[in-house]
């Protein structure tokens, strides 16, 4: 998302090393850069002046330390300054005993506020909550409709034990119009139902407009007068730059919001809503919507955030994620046969799975420090792994469990069932055994031989290395003209 932005400060930043001093002209020079760099990713002029006013007035004549270089000092206070701008940290929702605690969900039409509400849903769900959703969008066609199977599916699949229910009368649809007092009757009933049945938590899906109106403010004055909700959480679209900080300013003043979701963070949208609707707001950023699926939603951490848009990575989220995905007895028993040489192909296949559901692997390398702005022109083919699976697949259970039983009319076999070249297949096969000896070796050794053998490993063959798959160079597609080409150079240099 903030791939341009982050290439434009971390250049401004490239001007100033070398400095053994940071002065007040080469951060003005700095900070010019940056200041185009805010403003061209739609971020607030107000903001944007702020914030270049009070890094300037903290980095002018600061000392570099010994350690550091000028353009990483600058770094870290630019970094800090971004953390202020988006944070502090608050993604916690505030739930009420006794129950049920009541979210109204609000925001304009196409932000993503039906999917959010079911994202919320699982979130709840996940954490052990029992969730109302109640559907009090009777202005958009379908709206009713559309909440339903979302509820649905998140209640069918989403992790936990906690019930999701959904209330609804689509019969009220047609009356929209006729009285303001409909929908505000719906949230009402809904709030009933779920004292009855002793529901943790009520979110409201309310209706949204094609921009902020009164008929719009009036609609929701109500249902906050009526149903009082304990939490008001605006729905922005992220794509929609300065459009969504001008409407989340104007929702702000008529409902007074308490928190912000930024929706379809996964795009590739400029990123100036996110730098400026809670300097604008002063409501926290809450939840990120990242994808499609009803998981994707996560906490906001400015500080996390502030790190991706500066080169610096998300290591934390990365490990959270697979900590979500990767049961840990699973790991400790898989560490085991590892440490034995004796990993088969399923468990490989387990691994894999286990990255799929993580996210995309583009999205997942540029969380490392570093290799965000390394995959800005590199095009990573998530399809790869849908191949590996495709071989492992084609295999018989005994030659999943040892490749080496693999010879080359099975090879053949395998290649015609998943669709893929001799190759590929071969390429995979050298490419595991590789791994199981590794990590044979290394179970035995100490940590500085460990270190040794890593090293050494970076230093072989690009083509051969055990790498993530889908990446040029990396053990994945594309890789092997350029070692094959490397290896008939050395052999005609050696003949010479």
């Amino acid at each position: 998302m903030f791939e341009s932005l982050s290439d434009r400060i971390n250049g401004a930043f490239r001007k100033i090393s070398g400095r053994g001093r940071i002065t007040e002209s080469n951060v003005r020079d700095a900070m010019s850069d940056v200041r185009t760099a805010l403003l061209e990713a739609d971020v607030h002029v107000d903001v944007v002046q702020s914030f270049c006013d009070e890094v300037l007035a903290q980095a002018s004549g600061v000392e570099v330390t010994k350690s550091l270089k000028p353009g990483q000092e600058m770094i870290g206070i630019v970094h800090q300054h971004l953390v202020n701008l988006m944070g502090p940290v608050d993604s916690h929702l505030l739930l009420v005993d006794p129950p049920p605690t009541i979210i109204m969900l609000c925001g304009l039409q196409g932000s993503g506020k039906t999917t959010t509400c079911g994202k919320l849903a699982a979130y709840l769900k996940k954490r052990g909550k029992s969730v109302l959703v109640t559907a009090a969008d009777l202005q958009r066609p379908a709206a009713v409709e559309q909440l339903g199977v979302v509820t649905k599916d998140v209640a069918e699949h989403a992790p936990g034990q906690a019930s999701i229910q959904f209330y609804a009368e689509p019969d009220k649809c047609d009356e929209y119009g006729k009285a303001v007092g409909v929908a505000v009757d719906v949230c009402r009933r809904a709030v009933a139902q779920a004292v009855r049945d002793k529901i943790d938590v009520v979110i409201l899906d309310t209706a949204g407009r094609l921009h902020v109106n009164d008929d719009l403010m009036n609609e929701l004055g109500s249902i906050q007068r009526t149903v009082k909700p304990h939490q008001i959480l605006l729905i922005v679209d992220a794509m929609a730059g300065q459009d969504a900080v001008n409407s989340a300013r104007s929702f702000n003043e008529r409902l007074a919001i308490d928190g912000v979701i930024l929706t379809k963070f996964d795009s590739d949208t400029r990123g100036g809503a996110a730098l400026s609707v809670k300097q604008v707001t002063g409501a926290p950023i809450k939840f990120i919507g990242v994808g499609e699926k009803s998981d994707a939603l996560e906490e906001f951490h400015p500080e996390r955030m502030a790190g991706r848009i500066l080169g610096m990575g998300d290591v934390v989220s990365l490990v959270e994620k697979a900590q979500e995905e990767v049961d840990e007895q699973e790991a400790e028993a898989l560490a085991a046969k590892m440490a034995k040489g004796r990993l088969t192909m399923d468990d490989f296949l387990k691994q894999i799975r286990s990255i799929r559901r993580m996210g995309p692997m583009k999205q997942l390398l540029g969380m490392l420090p570093g290799v965000g702005s390394a995959l800005k022109n590199i095009q990573v083919d998530d399809d790869q792994l849908n191949r590996i699976e495709g071989i492992v697949h084609s295999m018989t259970k005994p030659e999943r469990e040892d490749i080496k039983t693999l010879n080359k009319s099975r090879i053949k076999r395998i290649s015609r069932g998943s669709g893929t070249s001799i190759g590929e297949v071969n390429k995979l096969t050298k490419q595991f055994d590789m791994i199981q000896n590794m990590t044979k070796q290394m179970s035995g050794m100490g940590a500085g031989a460990r270190a040794k053998a890593m090293k050494d490993l970076s230093q072989t063959d690009a083509g051969m290395m055990p790498g993530l798959p889908g990446m040029p160079g990396m053990g994945g597609r594309g890789s092997t003209k350029t070692s094959s080409r490397k290896r008939g150079f050395k052999q005609r240099k050696k003949r010479r």
